[in-house]
C-alpha cells in the first residue's frame, strides 16, 4: 500500500519563527510610524523656528559684511598710502632725471655754441660783439662828422606876394540841353 505523504506538523521552531515575523513586522511598523512622526515634528519645528533662524542668519551676514568692509577699507587705505608714497618717489626720480638731462642739454648747447663760434671765427665771420662795437664806432663817427660839417645858411625868408584884389568871377554860360533822339 501506498502511503500518502502527509505534511509534517509544524515544528515548534517554525511556529516561533512565524510569531517572530509578526513581531518583527509590528516592530518595523511601529518604528516607521515613529520616524514619520519625528519627521513631522521636525518639519513643524523648522516652520516655527525657521523665521527666527533666518533672521539670525541675516544678522550674522550683516555683521560679517561690516567686518569685511572694514577690513577691505583698511587694506584699501594701506594700499592707497603705499601707492601715493610710490608716486611721490617716482615723481622725485623724474625730477632728478629731468634736472640731469637739462644739465646735459645745457652743457651740450654750450659746447655746440663754442664750436660754431670757433668755426665762424676761422672763416673770418665777425662775432656779434665785433659787429656791435663797429656799429657804435659808426654812430660816433657820424656824430663827429655832423659836428664838423658847417651848416648851410638858411635861405632868406620869402616875402609873400601882395594880396590881389578879388574880382568877381566871369559869368558862366548856361549849358544847352540837347534833345534825346
Amino acid at each position: 500500500m501506498v502511503k500518502k505523504a502527509s505534511t509534517p506538523a509544524a515544528s515548534p521552531l517554525e511556529a516561533a519563527a512565524g510569531l517572530f515575523d509578526n513581531a518583527l513586522a509590528g516592530h518595523v511598523k511601529e518604528s516607521a510610524q515613529q520616524i514619520w512622526l519625528a519627521g513631522l515634528g521636525a518639519f513643524s519645528k523648522a516652520q516655527e523656528e525657521g523665521g527666527r533662524v533666518f533672521e539670525a542668519l541675516v544678522q550674522e551676514g550683516v555683521t560679517l559684511q561690516r567686518k569685511t568692509q572694514t577690513v577691505a577699507g583698511e587694506k584699501l587705505g594701506a594700499v592707497s598710502a603705499q601707492l601715493s608714497d610710490r608716486l611721490a618717489e617716482v615723481g622725485q626720480k623724474v625730477e632728478e632725471v629731468s634736472a640731469k638731462a637739462s644739465g646735459q642739454w645745457d652743457r651740450l648747447e654750450t659746447i655746440f655754441e663754442q664750436r660754431v663760434a670757433k668755426a665762424l671765427a676761422s672763416l673770418g665771420v665777425p662775432h656779434a660783439n665785433d659787429i656791435r662795437a663797429l656799429t657804435e664806432q659808426i654812430e660816433q663817427l657820424r656824430a663827429e662828422v655832423a659836428a664838423l660839417t658847417p651848416k648851410p645858411p638858411s635861405p632868406p625868408a620869402r616875402k609873400r606876394p601882395a594880396a590881389r584884389s578879388v574880382a568877381s568871377p566871369a559869368p558862366v554860360a548856361p549849358k544847352r540841353r540837347t534833345p534825346k533822339p
